[in-house]
């Protein structure tokens, strides 16, 4: 399923489950209020405090978290466009004879690791891919370290491009790491439910008004489902509307530079 459409459907039940919980809690308390016109409890502030404090703190968590992992998505794809940068410009270190082959091997799997995310949803394709990617990795692992040893190649040629190779094999483990790295869904229950506790809370404080206050009622969910909409779209850079697509054009750059 889209992830946009479970943002937006996430977002739009919890601003309409936060309005019912709204006029839950202010019937409850005119309920009250019609036995006891003193009836509603006194010295709430404390639980109400704990309440949208820890709202507010699960709030500034998930969105801080949600951002540093979109930033972290895009210095990787950066990181990794340096690392097979490179890789490939110590290939000179190799004999002649040998870097055909192997420049011609960096140009196939540039090819497929800039576009290595695209139709992320599309599982088969992805597994496909990065089953390419691993017997490419191989192939060059397997040439570059024959052609090292080879008595034309540069003294230094195994010290300074295996490393390098190794670097950039391994983070492709660290960019599928992080495309998966996500809180627990037991995060986004909490804010759910600590959501619909303050509406809840907001409702039974304003039953002693003679009417509703919608500006203040509506306001409140809307703010609150806006930002829950953001944290979870962040999350899923590759599906949702705010996208880290844009990063890598730094690959596609690096593809035209090897032409």
């Amino acid at each position: 399923m889209n992830i946009t459409f479970i943002a937006i459907l996430s977002a739009v039940s919890l601003f309409f489950g936060m309005l019912l919980f709204f006029e839950v809690g202010r019937r409850f308390g005119i309920a009250i209020l019609a036995r006891d016109p003193e009836g509603l409890a006194k010295g709430t502030g404390a639980a109400e405090g704990a309440v949208f404090g820890l709202l507010g703190l699960i709030l500034a968590f998930s969105f801080s978290g949600a951002a540093t992992r979109f930033e972290e998505r895009r210095h990787l794809i950066t990181e990794e466009a340096n690392a097979i940068g490179t890789a490939y410009l110590r290939l000179d270190l190799l004999p002649a004879n040998a870097q055909p082959e192997l420049r011609t091997i960096f140009r196939q799997y540039l090819d497929i690791r800039s576009t290595i995310y695209e139709n992320h949803t599309d599982e088969p394709a992805l597994e496909a891919r990065l089953e390419k990617v691993a017997a490419l990795q191989t192939d060059i692992w397997n040439k570059s370290l024959a052609a090292s040893r080879h008595q034309e190649s540069s003294p230094d040629a195994a010290k300074l491009l295996l490393p390098a190779l190794n670097q950039m094999i391994d983070i492709t483990t660290t960019r599928a790491t992080a495309t998966e790295n996500h809180p627990p869904l037991v995060v986004y229950l909490l804010l759910a439910g600590l959501s619909l506790i303050g509406a809840l809370l907001v409702g039974y404080a304003m039953s002693a008004n003679k009417g509703r206050s919608w500006l203040h009622s509506i306001s409140f969910a809307a703010v609150i489902s806006l930002a829950t909409y953001v944290i979870i779209d962040l999350e899923f850079p590759r599906l949702g509307l705010i996208r880290v697509d844009g990063a890598d054009k730094v690959l596609i750059d690096l593809r035209k530079s090897l032409d």
